[in-house]
């Protein structure tokens, strides 16, 4: 479905429903009786990177409720990267379709069926920019639902249904504010959660390849692609995804590969088959052998991940590629500007962040569903000087220099 018309569904219709939900329901006396969950849902419909940042939630769940059944509710498309995480069984996944609308509203439809046959005792609602997510959660017939919630700040409408409501704080990193979540299912207080946050234990996992399947995707790579072969790689990924403002300059990319090239690396253009016409522009500004374009190549997110074992380096935009890197070997060179790291950096020490905090960044937050008032005019990211990027691109690669460092 088109972004903008995901938009005004959620705020026409979803938040209507939201609204009529909240007039049925009423708190009942027995919500804080000592009730001991067994069964939670967890959901997570947004971009595959939230994915990777909610691991620390995953893992307090078990921790703090040993012996539980763990259930996730995400996009078809996202469901890959939840396996690779390995935090449920992949028979607990259960998925909606967004590519048309007809097909979303009866995989609706569908995954609620389900959940009510499940009887879930908790649902976790991770969303954000939607509120079907929050009308799941009360349709599911869980006793507890977790969420987001605006008090008394403007956005951020749910519904009055939440009976774990959990304020949301753009200061925080929302791997804290995931975890915050967990916390709210027993905390007594108003709001909840009113402990210290504790940004240290905080890390993505590393995801865990054999040798034989790394050393086929190196040898399938150097195959249909000869003129890499003996070349170091390094990887750009210059798309924006469904957020195009999010996206460095296209000709910043051409300038830092095309230098990268005549220092002797090979460059790899990653992404969607989507990007082919971006990947394109690059290659054809860049002219040489050694710049090769691989969108659309890998197949799966495992393979994307597999190409990260023996890069090295990536340099990309904010978005899922950055946050995949953050579970490999690769160090990675992120662009932010539209959104901050502060909230959404990658849980990752070998990576390198340029954030350029203009007045009215970042744009892309919870009060505004992620739509900027920018004209397009991205200066946050056109202001990210490429020589820049390159002079420490080329530190990393020549080691004098961690890209956490």
């Amino acid at each position: 479905m088109n972004i903008g018309f995901q938009r005004k569904i959620d705020r026409y219709i979803g938040a209507m429903i939201c609204r009529i939900l909240s007039l049925f329901y009423r708190q009942s006396r027995d919500e804080d009786d000592g009730f001991q969950p067994k069964k939670f849902l967890v959901i997570l419909l947004s971009e595959m990177g939230s994915l990777v940042l909610a691991y620390p939630m995953f893992q307090q769940i078990k921790k703090r409720y040993p012996g539980a059944e763990l259930y996730g509710l995400l996009f078809d498309k996202n469901k890959e990267m939840l396996t690779l995480l390995d935090v449920t069984p992949e028979k607990n996944i259960l998925t909606i379709r967004d590519a048309t609308f007809g097909a979303f509203a009866m995989d609706c439809l569908r995954a609620l069926n389900q959940i009510r046959k499940l009887k879930i005792d908790v649902v976790i609602d991770c969303e954000l920019f939607a509120r079907i997510s929050s009308i799941v959660s009360f349709l599911s017939g869980a006793r507890i639902r977790v969420g987001f919630h605006p008090h008394t700040q403007e956005g951020l409408y749910r519904g009055a249904f939440i009976n774990r409501p959990v304020l949301f704080n753009p200061y925080h990193h929302i791997s804290q504010q995931f975890l915050n979540l967990v916390s709210a299912i027993a905390s007594v207080s108003t709001p909840k959660v009113k402990q210290p946050a504790r940004r240290n234990n905080l890390k993505a996992p590393a995801i865990e390849f054999t040798k034989p399947e790394i050393d086929a995707m190196q040898a399938r790579l150097q195959t249909d692609f000869r003129a890499i072969d003996s070349k170091k790689l390094i990887l750009i990924y210059p798309g924006g995804g469904i957020l195009p403002i999010r996206a460095w300059p296209r000709h910043y990319y051409s300038l830092v590969a095309g230098e990268l090239i005549k220092k002797g690396y090979a460059v790899g253009i990653v992404g969607l088959a989507t990007d082919k016409q971006l990947a394109a522009a690059i290659l054809s500004d860049c002219n040489h052998p050694a710049c090769i374009d691989l969108t659309g190549y890998t197949r799966t997110v495992r393979e994307l991940m597999l190409i990260f074992q023996f890069a090295k380096l990536l340099i990309t935009n904010d978005g899922g590629p950055g946050q995949f890197a953050a579970l490999t070997p690769v160090p990675t060179i992120i662009f932010y500007g539209p959104e901050t790291p502060d909230l959404y950096g990658p849980v990752d020490d070998k990576v390198m962040l340029f954030y350029n905090p203009l007045p009215c960044s970042p744009c892309l937050t919870a009060y505004n569903h992620r739509n900027s008032p920018c004209d397009g005019d991205n200066l946050c990211l056109k202001q990210i000087p490429p020589q820049q990027v390159l002079e420490n691109a080329l530190q990393i690669l020549e080691g004098g220099r961690s890209a956490g460092g």
